[in-house]
């Protein structure tokens, strides 16, 4: 099975990173995008103003068209969770049956509910729906440092050869067939991301840095095993690993949003006119969905409200807080 040609939707900062991963690992790349400026910009210059300071590969052919895209072995779809119904929509009727269409957003869809693969099952019935999730930074990609992370398939036969295509020495994806434990823990962790980022805006300490993440993860844990979740993936680069990332890093913007509330920006001033947090967009969701499921999540919860405006960082501490001691489950 081979995997000689990659597109990659998006020409972001992730989507280029992936580019040139792709191509050092010896694949022939088109990085699709609709911004006229971004493509002249990666086609005259070989480099892209979302990753200043790094070289785009000369296997990575930048393109406007769609249908060009299309023709590739497999495509990773890098655009935000919000938007991936629209993109993958507008593949569909292009690609080939049984393409591998693997999307690397890191959310839930809002309204509907549903996982990034379950948008991708729906609107391209004939693709196969995979996912790219782990600990990793843009910029750590596209410079070429050590990262390791999850793709996962259903048939664990085009996991492995996704995985070998795009894998290199130094950017090393594991491959599963638990789709639902990855994108669970890809999306679950950004919002506890953004609580970690409040717990540092707030100057609440190391220590409560430790206690909300490790909490948060029991919360993952919980949420993952209520849908159908492996506990192994959840433990591993796509829950924890990623967990721990994005809890301790300001490259996360997960966390740097959750450092602006902390600090007593309001949602609005926060999140500021990138929008590009996913947590913001999936907090609310992975709350109404625990709920039906009946999946205790206070901190996911105390995110939500505060996003929503239904309560302040102050009040939703103090919740927080006021929670019972009780045995560590």
């Amino acid at each position: 099975m081979a995997f000689d040609h990659i597109a990659v939707l998006g020409a972001g900062a992730w989507g280029t990173a992936l580019a040139n991963a792709a191509a050092h690992a010896g694949r022939r790349v088109s990085l699709w995008t609709i911004d006229k400026t971004e493509a002249d910009t990666i086609a005259k210059t070989r480099t892209s103003p979302m990753l200043p300071g790094v070289t785009i590969n000369p296997a990575v052919a930048v393109t406007m068209s769609l249908t060009e895209a299309a023709e590739a072995d497999a495509a990773l779809v890098v655009v935000p969770a919000q938007a991936s119904r629209e993109v993958v929509t507008k593949a569909a009727s292009l690609i080939r049956a049984g393409m591998p269409l693997i999307t690397c957003a890191k959310g839930i869809e809002r309204g509907t509910r549903k996982f990034m693969t379950e948008v991708i099952a729906e609107c391209a019935p004939s693709a196969v729906p995979a996912i790219l999730s782990g600990p990793s930074f843009a910029a750590d990609v596209a410079r070429g440092l050590p990262t390791a992370v999850t793709l996962a398939a259903g048939d664990e036969t085009i996991a492995t050869a996704l995985s070998q295509a795009i894998g290199t020495a130094t950017f090393r994806p594991y491959h599963s067939t638990d789709l639902r434990g990855v994108e669970i823990g890809g999306a679950a962790k950004n919002v506890f991301a953004i609580a970690a980022g409040i717990v540092k805006g707030r100057g609440l300490g190391d220590s409560a840095a430790a206690a909300l993440t490790t909490r948060g993860f029991a919360e993952l844990l919980r949420f993952g095993k209520a849908w159908g979740a492996r506990p192994e993936t959840l433990t591993g680069l796509s829950g924890l690993g990623d967990l721990i990332l994005t809890c301790s890093s300001p490259q996360s913007r997960n966390y740097s949003l959750g450092i602006a509330l902390g600090q007593g920006k309001s949602p609005l001033e926060a999140l500021g006119s990138s929008k590009l947090a996913e947590g913001a967009y999936t907090a609310s969701v992975l709350t109404e969905m625990a709920r039906e499921r009946n999946v205790e999540m206070p901190i996911a919860d105390a995110v939500a409200a505060i996003l929503d405006g239904r309560a302040t960082v102050e009040q939703a501490i103090d919740k927080l807080l006021a929670r019972p001691i009780r045995a560590e489950t």
